[in-house]
């Protein structure tokens, strides 16, 4: 018996665990490293910056945004895809990390948050003596 599988509902069924209309949906998030931070990047399209709230609370950086779901009157929806409601990500920070300098910039509906790196945690040159090297010996139990 033959069946017909949708390539895309397995992929669907995934991705409907992250999140859907009524709980709200992910929040996608690019992460890289410069000599001096972390930066994150979260895409929040729609979403007004005064809905937007980020919070460091020990080693976890929460952001939380809230998208209030279009009001259309009369309209009868096709596709609803862009979920609505709170949207939340909790990032833990290592301890290299300085969560008291953190800054926060939101523009375009991306939301970059810069980490720096604690001074202590960069890497530094270490300085190397040059002379004759003492005789290491090491004892022998009889």
């Amino acid at each position: 018996m033959l069946r017909f599988r949708d390539p895309f509902e397995e992929m669907d069924r995934m991705l409907g665990s992250f999140g859907n209309p009524l709980r709200g949906g992910i929040m996608p998030m690019d992460a890289f490293e410069t000599d001096d931070a972390y930066v994150l990047r979260f895409d929040l399209p729609g979403v007004d910056p005064d809905h937007v709230d980020m919070t460091v609370e020990g080693n976890v950086l929460t952001v939380t945004a809230e998208r209030h779901e279009e009001e259309t009157e009369g309209a009868t929806w096709l596709l609803r895809e862009r979920p609505a409601g709170s949207h939340r990500r909790e990032v833990r920070l290592g301890a290299r990390l300085d969560p008291g300098e953190i800054a926060a910039n939101y523009e375009n509906g991306v939301l970059t948050v810069k980490i720096p790196i604690r001074e202590e945690a960069k890497p530094r040159k270490v300085a190397i003596q040059s002379g004759t090297n003492e005789k290491l010996t090491a004892g022998v139990a009889a």
